[in-house]
């Protein structure tokens, strides 16, 4: 059974479009080079990768304590009371989008992770995100659904589960993380 698992992975690795990864990287440095913020928002294990995303983008491409520019970047599911305010006072729908309204401006980069695509919570923000001027990644499994819809632009693991979903979803978060601190270390 684990051979099979490890197997299923190999072919699934298959399925990420390099293109797509190349152009969130390419959104990524271009926000680093401009002092532009990143939001990465997700639920569950989702949330799980957006915060840990965030923590590599923002320490793990330093190679040293004064180290400049560096990615301005935040994970809005880490503030938890800050997220459950809004779930209890308004609505959970709201609890990304709402944090976007207070620190987001035109030209942020905002990055939905969803294994499935259809957080409506997500798919909320994404749509206040690319209304407002930010510019929106959906990165998703199974078809994608409203969240890579919504997005200009997509990472989109054709995938029905979300296990594996989660999985090929922080490869390319390691991925992104090494190809960005090569180009840093290039002096980018």
């Amino acid at each position: 059974m684990i051979r099979e698992y490890l197997d299923w992975t190999k072919e699934v690795l298959g399925r990420i479009e390099p293109g797509e990864v190349q152009a969130l990287i390419d959104l990524l440095m271009d926000a680093r080079k401009n002092g532009r913020g990143i939001f990465v928002i997700g639920n569950g294990g989702s949330a799980a990768t957006a915060s840990h995303f965030a923590v590599d983008l923002g320490k793990g491409t330093l190679r040293g304590t004064e180290d400049e520019p560096r990615f301005r970047v935040n994970s809005l599911t880490d503030n938890l009371p800050y997220v459950t305010a809004w779930a209890n006072d308004f609505d959970y729908d709201q609890v990304f989008e709402q944090q976007l309204r207070n620190l987001g401006a035109p030209g942020d980069v905002v990055i939905g992770i969803s294994a499935s695509g259809n957080s409506p919570n997500v798919v909320r923000a994404m749509e206040f995100a690319r209304s407002a001027g930010m510019v929106t990644v959906a990165v998703t499994g199974f078809s994608g659904g409203a969240l890579k819809e919504a997005a200009a632009h997509s990472v989109h693991v054709p995938v029905d589960d979300y296990g594996m979903a989660e999985n090929m979803h922080m490869i390319i978060v390691h991925i992104i993380i090494t190809q960005t601190t090569f180009r840093i270390a290039n002096g980018e």
